[in-house]
């Protein structure tokens, strides 16, 4: 069992620091989103165990490099070229625009937002308001139409499209 690990840690390593590679670098250039995020995010947690049996076929030699300074100073710098990226930046969420623009709408007035749906607020909201959800009238938010019914956005995004799909 020894040699089997020994045999295809650093193997899997490399194929799968590749696919990390590949799959992280159409991620930043926003090539196929949908076909590499959950790629680059299961194979990257699957790569934990290739690496810890690296570092263990390969303990002696980590712990030489432990031993100098280049390592402290590739870790320490590794570090600080992170803390940026950890930090919230005040702007809100990132992420895809159309993310944005669903929480923009959910953040409106269901006046506001009715005549995108065909609709006028006062019906909108008596819809919702059949559907199951407390809304006290269309000056209230789509988000707080969810709050106070204890709904997720989701669940009430999902009700708006529901009640105000054409009838066939």
């Amino acid at each position: 069992m020894n040699d089997l690990f020994n045999r295809y840690a650093t193997p899997f390593i490399t194929g799968l620091f590749l696919v990390s590679l590949i799959s992280g670098v159409a991620l930043f250039f926003h090539v196929g989103q949908s076909t590499f995020h959950e790629m680059h995010e299961i194979l990257s947690m699957v790569l934990i165990l290739p690496f810890v049996l690296h570092v263990w076929k390969n303990w002696r030699s980590v712990t030489n490099y432990v031993k100098r300074a280049p390592m402290w100073i590739a870790l320490v710098v590794s570090l600080v070229i992170s803390i940026p990226f950890a930090i919230p930046s005040g702007e809100g969420r990132s992420g895809p625009p159309q993310f944005a623009l669903a929480m923009a709408v959910m953040n409106a007035k269901i006046a506001d937002v009715a005549p995108v749906f065909g609709t006028d607020g006062a019906t909108l909201a008596a819809k919702l308001s059949e559907a199951g959800l407390k809304v006290t009238g269309p000056g209230d938010t789509l988000a707080a139409v969810g709050t106070a019914s204890g709904k997720p956005v989701e669940a009430v995004a999902a009700a708006v499209l529901s009640v105000t799909a054409p009838v066939k």
